[in-house]
């Protein structure tokens, strides 16, 4: 599979979670091997946790599917730029590659406002690419917060 399916597999989470009155962001953890450990979906309304965004919760189930926290063989895709807290799991996840759709200009920490897992300072070993997938990525937030001021 190419980086383009495994973002569409997100996307199917990021329409999860807009079913569900989510902000529709969705993420999965894949093996280098091509083995889908996770997949995930903001759920930040439905648990009442702050830190319930799809990345975080994919994280944790890849941890517990591999059984160990290092995921430095693995692969995260995400339809939206983590933020600071999410670029930070990056990091401490030792993920080798965040593949993501939409930019967050104003909170994404890998590469629009701060590139937090290259930061030399953090021993940052975590790379990215953007723009995967991006229109139908940044079109699927679009539509839920315009539906949302309706």
């Amino acid at each position: 599979m190419k980086h383009e399916d495994y973002m569409r597999l997100a996307l199917a989470e990021a329409h999860a979670a807009a079913r569900i009155g989510e902000m529709p962001v969705g993420a999965v953890c894949v093996r280098q091997d091509g083995t889908i450990l996770a997949r995930a979906h903001n759920l930040r309304e439905s648990q009442k946790d702050p830190t319930a965004h799809a990345e975080i919760l994919c994280l944790r189930q890849a941890a517990q599917a591999a059984g160990q926290w290092r995921l430095n063989d693995c692969t995260l895709y995400v339809t939206l730029e983590p933020c600071p807290m999410c670029a930070g799991a990056l990091l401490l996840s030792r993920i080798s590659l965040c593949v993501y759709g939409a930019a967050d200009p104003l909170r994404g920490c890998c590469g629009s406002v701060y590139d937090l897992p290259m930061d030399p300072m953090l021993q940052g070993q975590t790379a990215w690419i953007p723009g995967i997938l991006e229109k139908e990525c940044t079109d699927i937030l679009q539509d839920f917060f315009r539906e949302r001021r309706e």
